[in-house]
């Protein structure tokens, strides 16, 4: 009997102990409920009875004669402490838990608002491109449209369709972002140029807005840099489109680009878009950066934008490892600045950098300049094929088409060596896809065959869709939709001559 009052003693202190280890980790984790006096005093009473406790289970075992009654008590005792706590940390679990889940229900709901607030931005802004499109069509087909009519329909069609395609690329860039597929591909690049190439860009836009744009460069210690050069010129695309789209004629636009310092390797530098345009409040200043914010007030409500550019924009300095600002009051304009640390491109390793030479402008080749040339076309949309045949054969080109790639490859393989000077390939079709049908082309026996150029001619852009054409044997790519200059010029390149 002695010796299980002695054991029931022991193990009562132990759980005692425990319990004591136990609850002060959880008044650390509920430390949250202990902001006053009253709260404290709630949250580490228990505390100071535990000690108690264990004191006594101590004084008993040493000094005093314990006996079987009194070790049951507090060993019932130690037991129904510990049943209290796994009840107190049930309670709080469950508290915690449903914290949790008025949480998650916040963010669906707000989810569910931004996702209503995107396809009702989308709805519109897809619609009014659409719209110009097709009334403009159905304008130029009405009975004695005169040629000077039919140019400013087509004028307007061309502008709307351009307008479209950069509405789906930005929401493609924004998905993009949100999966965390933005990756940068830095080249030597000069500063001065984009500038230049910006310059350009908008000048006559500005013009026809009736804005004073200017471009400033001040001194460049380092002027050639590495930096994902078609990045940085969405970056100021989107600054210099907004500028020009909120300020009223009369204004002014400014973009100016200074080297701030110089780090080891690099250097720091400050690009400034600046306009005297209808300015933004406060509050939306605050969320000019996060996706598919338009402020919402007569003074914008006309213009067309999908609330992306800016989020982009962000998103793309943050990349960078830059910071955006932004300061602007109504009616008083805005002015963006963007801080960048960048690495200096030492050229003299011999390596060109392509943008520190002014770039040859592009002529498109004339009329029948290809003539001699027979291409195989790959595409299974008769409406892309029909373009696609109208093009290449004004510029000289024959042409024999294929509707999938086990066609193409068929051809290709009947046809007398030397017959096709190069492949024009569609990637998704059916029945053979451009990369298989590209693979078997380069598997061939005979190497008149098997080298012959084979270009993506593709609606996948992305860098990961070139690259995974590259690696199935393609040696060029061409987007869709067709710019015809883009695209004779690629062919240039790439056609013997």
């Amino acid at each position: 009997m002695k010796t299980l009052i002695i054991l029931m003693i022991a193990l009562g202190s132990i759980l005692m102990l425990t319990n004591i280890v136990r609850y002060r980790r959880f008044t650390k984790h509920m430390e949250w409920m202990g902001k006053s006096a009253a709260n404290r005093l709630a949250l580490y009473t228990p505390l100071g009875l535990l000690v108690l406790f264990l004191a006594g289970y101590i004084a008993v075992g040493l000094f005093g004669s314990p006996d079987m009654i009194m070790a049951g008590i507090l060993f019932g005792g130690s037991i129904f402490v510990s049943i209290i706590l796994n009840l107190l940390y049930f309670i709080v679990e469950r508290v915690q838990h449903d914290a949790r889940l008025q949480e998650a229900l916040a963010d669906a709901r707000a989810a569910s608002e931004a996702k209503t607030v995107f396809f009702s931005n989308m709805s519109h802004d897809l619609r009014t491109p659409m719209n110009a499109i097709i009334g403009y069509t159905q304008l130029a087909r009405r009975p004695g449209t005169t040629e000077a009519q039919m140019r400013e329909y087509l004028e307007k069609i061309d502008s709307s369709g351009k307008y479209l395609l950069a509405l789906i690329n930005d929401v493609l860039e924004m998905s993009r972002i949100e999966s965390g597929r933005l990756d940068l591909e830095e080249e030597r690049t000069d500063l001065a140029a984009v500038m230049q190439e910006a310059r350009d860009m908008f000048a006559s836009q500005m013009e026809e807005r009736q804005l004073a744009f200017t471009v400033t460069v001040q001194p460049l210690c380092d002027p050639v840099v590495w930096c994902d050069r078609h990045r940085l010129n969405r970056v100021l695309m989107n600054l210099l489109s907004n500028a020009c789209k909120f300020t009223p004629p009369g204004g002014s636009v400014t973009l100016t680009l200074a080297q701030t310092g110089r780090t080891e390797g690099g250097g720091t530098y400050e690009l400034r878009a600046a306009d005297t345009g209808i300015g933004m409040s406060r509050e939306f200043a605050g969320r000019i950066f996060d996706a598919f914010e338009r402020e919402r007030n007569s003074t914008v409500s006309g213009i067309q934008g999908t609330g992306l550019g800016m989020a982009i924009t962000k998103s793309i300095i943050d990349r960078m490892g830059g910071e955006i600002t932004v300061e602007s009051e109504p009616g008083k304009g805005t002015v963006f600045t963007i801080r960048l640390t960048l690495r200096s491109a030492d050229a003299q390793d011999g390596t060109p950098c392509p943008a520190a030479e002014k770039e040859q402008e592009q002529t498109a080749p004339a009329p029948g300049h290809f003539a001699g040339h027979r291409l195989l076309l790959a595409e299974d949309n008769a409406i892309n094929r029909e373009i696609a045949e109208h093009i290449l054969t004004e510029a000289g080109f024959a042409l024999d088409t294929a509707v999938n790639g086990e066609e193409a490859l068929a051809l290709l393989t009947d046809a007398a060596p030397g017959t096709y000077s190069a492949v024009l390939m569609d990637v998704q079709m059916p029945v053979m896809d451009g990369c298989e049908a590209t693979r078997r082309i380069r598997a061939l026996p005979d190497p008149q065959r098997s080298r012959i150029p084979v270009i993506a001619m593709t609606a996948n852009a992305f860098r990961e869709d070139i690259e995974k054409e590259r690696a199935a044997g393609m040696d060029a790519h061409i987007t869709k939709p067709v710019n015809v200059r883009s695209m004779l010029e690629t062919l240039r390149q790439v056609l013997p001559e």
